[in-house]
């Protein structure tokens, strides 16, 4: 019997992945625990969500793993991920919005690995400065944080490609790059061939950010299909927002991003969100972990205002399900 699932407008599940295995640096294991004490549970509350929080995964903690040059600490990243992926299949059953609290960016592949369990097919917004699109062939440092999308599309180390047992985890066509400043040449040349879209941030800002996004979500036709969203905070450059791994100067601003968030968020077919790469360890003072409750806090808000407008009552199931349709629900689903 195929799982029907109700949307559910008033909830969020939330889950934390505290780990720093995948990334360039120590420090982003830190962060879930750092949001939920700048007070981001109880600001949703206050907004009106009803919040179930799932806990945190295992900590995983960075390490040089100089045995494995090409693809470091593959083996925590992978236990991590299955570790994910248990709690995301349960959040995403329920109906609620699912909200990973990263860690770093290789976190959303336990989410969409979730959410593929009762889905035949997920798109991903992909909302980064970096592209992640190098391999353990094209990589400059192993980090597999900087080899993401690259998984995710099928491309790279097997216990990744495969931790979805029929990849793609996503198709090339079904995922867009929003908001990119850097990219590696190897990078340039495979988005010269790739039918993924990607919009670079100098783009955003001209055309304005809350347009661009509203034009990214119609390329990855969102009111059709479920998709997720990731974003990495260093996206925002780091004159405004330092307390990433790998800030960068330019790129969008924070005004920027809020405006493109409210778009994306208060959209009714996401499914889930990740946020990646707040490093607490460069935040002494706590006003980065501030600024981000207070982001996600406005952002969902705005998901709740548009669920109220087309008649969704607040407090209950929206009007549509997902899962309900044979040509986008997982086959052979069981509850």
């Amino acid at each position: 019997m195929a799982v029907k699932i109700v949307r559910q407008p008033k909830k969020i599940a939330l889950i934390g992945a505290p780990s720093s295995a995948a990334a360039f640096s120590p420090g982003t294991e830190k962060a879930p625990a750092a949001l939920r004490a700048a007070g981001l549970v109880e600001r949703l509350q206050s907004a009106g969500f009803e919040v179930t929080d799932y806990g945190d995964c295992a900590p995983r903690q960075f390490a040089d793993d100089e045995e494995h040059r090409r693809a470091r600490n593959l083996t925590e990243i992978v236990a991590g991920l299955n570790d994910l992926k248990t709690r995301a299949e349960i959040a995403v059953k329920t109906g609620a919005l699912v909200l990973v609290l990263g860690g770093e960016c290789v976190q959303v592949v336990g989410l969409l690995t979730g959410a593929r369990r009762y889905y035949k097919r997920v798109n991903l917004l992909w909302m980064d400065r970096d592209a992640d699109l190098n391999t353990p062939a094209t990589t400059p440092s192993g980090r597999i944080d900087g080899m993401v999308v690259a998984h995710i599309i099928g491309k790279g180390a097997p216990e990744l490609v495969r931790f979805w047992g029929e990849p793609p985890l996503v198709r090339e066509p079904d995922v867009t790059l929003f908001g990119l400043a850097r990219l590696d040449p190897p990078e340039e040349d495979f988005l010269s061939r790739s039918p993924l879209r990607h919009v670079n941030a100098t783009d955003i800002q001209a055309k304005g950010a809350a347009a661009a996004a509203g034009d990214a979500l119609n390329h990855l036709h969102a009111d059709a299909r479920e998709f997720i969203l990731h974003l990495d905070l260093d996206v925002i450059a780091q004159e405004e927002f330092p307390a990433v791994v790998v800030p960068g100067s330019g790129g969008l601003g924070f005004e920027d991003v809020r405006a493109a968030l409210k778009e994306i968020v208060r959209h009714k077919n996401l499914i889930g969100l990740d946020v990646a790469q707040f490093n607490p360890d460069k935040n002494g003072n706590g006003d980065c972990a501030r600024k981000i409750v207070e982001l996600l806090v406005e952002a969902l808000s705005a998901r709740l205002e548009t669920a109220a407008a087309s008649g969704a009552e607040p407090g209950g199931p929206a009007q549509s399900q997902a899962g309900n349709d044979e040509e986008e629900s997982s086959a052979g689903t069981t509850a």
